[in-house]
């Protein structure tokens, strides 16, 4: 638990007494490299904090394409947000890139702790204006960067992630081949 209390403490002025009823409401859970956390089509029943790995988020278009999102890793959460909230059938799926541990809470639980938790409701305002922000930064590169800014940006903003994750899955959170990838990779080093 100690990863997550050190990032709500990160967001939030959290009392003892109100840590104590957020950290019973979350459960640990352990997912092998390649397993799902979530399916498209299913329902998100867990929002899922990230202790230990790395998973991928992404969409499969109509062709059975996928296409990356995000890479959830340590300290970040992830989840099929609209699926969680609106009890609806997700969007995305969730797959472990590597063996995870990850502390799931049911949306039951979160809505629990926002009605009855000041700091969770706090620390929710928190992570959802990040959420949307980090959205539309993405927006932004997706839509007016070139391919060579958009994968430097990558390595600047998550150098952590190039050892961690395949050259497919980032060619495709840019949205391009890996052929070309390897391109910008071969100039970047000469």
């Amino acid at each position: 638990m100690e990863p997550l209390i050190k990032h709500l403490k990160n967001q939030v002025s959290i009392p003892d007494n109100e840590l104590e009823v957020i950290l019973q409401k979350f459960e640990q859970k352990q997912f092998r490299k390649k397993e799902h956390l979530l399916q498209y089509g299913n329902l998100a029943r867990y929002e899922f904090f990230v202790i230990q790995g790395c998973a991928r988020v992404y969409i499969t278009d109509y062709n059975g394409v996928e296409h990356n999102s995000f890479f959830p890793v340590e300290n970040w959460w992830a989840g099929d947000l609209k699926s969680f909230i609106n009890n609806s059938p997700a969007t995305f799926s969730i797959q472990a890139l590597e063996d995870m541990t990850v502390l799931a809470i049911t949306s039951k639980n979160w809505k629990i702790l926002i009605e009855e938790v000041p700091s969770f409701l706090k620390y929710s305002h928190a992570l959802f204006l990040n959420s949307v922000i980090g959205q539309q930064d993405r927006i932004v590169q997706s839509l007016s960067f070139t391919a060579k800014e958009r994968y430097d940006f990558f390595i600047h903003q998550y150098p952590h992630l190039v050892q961690r994750i395949t050259q497919k899955h980032i060619a495709s959170y840019l949205g391009i081949t890996p052929e070309f990838l390897s391109i910008l990779r071969n100039r970047r080093t000469k």
